[in-house]
């Protein structure tokens, strides 16, 4: 009987990457998490899982889910320290209010054209984006 796995840890196993303990567990922790969170918080939730995986797996881990467009490392409380957001169907989009760090998520983005175009014109092949716009929201304008 084969295992089921995520589409995401799928996707890992596509590209040719074993899938480790070490890389399901960051991969859960993330999907878990809804895909925003730190690095540090990242690390905590790994070590409560299994205090065994180390911090040079997890940050591995996280490279290597940045570089198959899994993920996509963002500054949304405009910190030193990165927040990762999974890129579902390749893409993720927000709206970051300046005043309070609200963070708005969107689906739509209007990218779809400009991509093909893109790809087209430069002769590459996109496997996703991130879309942030800046700006006060509703309760701070």
């Amino acid at each position: 009987m084969s295992e089921e796995f995520s589409p995401r840890a799928q996707r890992l196993r596509d590209a040719g990457h074993k899938l480790t303990h070490a890389r399901l567990t960051v991969l859960s922790v993330l999907e878990e998490s809804g895909g925003h969170v730190t690095s540090a918080e990242v690390l905590e939730q790994v070590n409560e899982r299994d205090s065994t995986i180390g911090r040079a797996s997890v940050f591995r881990t996280l490279d290597l889910l940045t570089a198959l467009s899994i993920i996509r490392p963002t500054f949304i409380h405009t910190s030193l320290t990165p927040t990762y957001v999974l890129l579902p169907d390749g893409h993720h989009h927000h709206i970051i209010c300046t005043n309070c760090n609200r963070v708005i998520e969107f689906e739509e983005c209007g990218l779809g054209a400009m991509a093909a175009e893109l790809e087209q014109r430069l002769h590459v092949k996109l496997s996703g984006h991130l879309l942030e716009f800046y700006g006060l929201c509703d309760r701070c304008c």
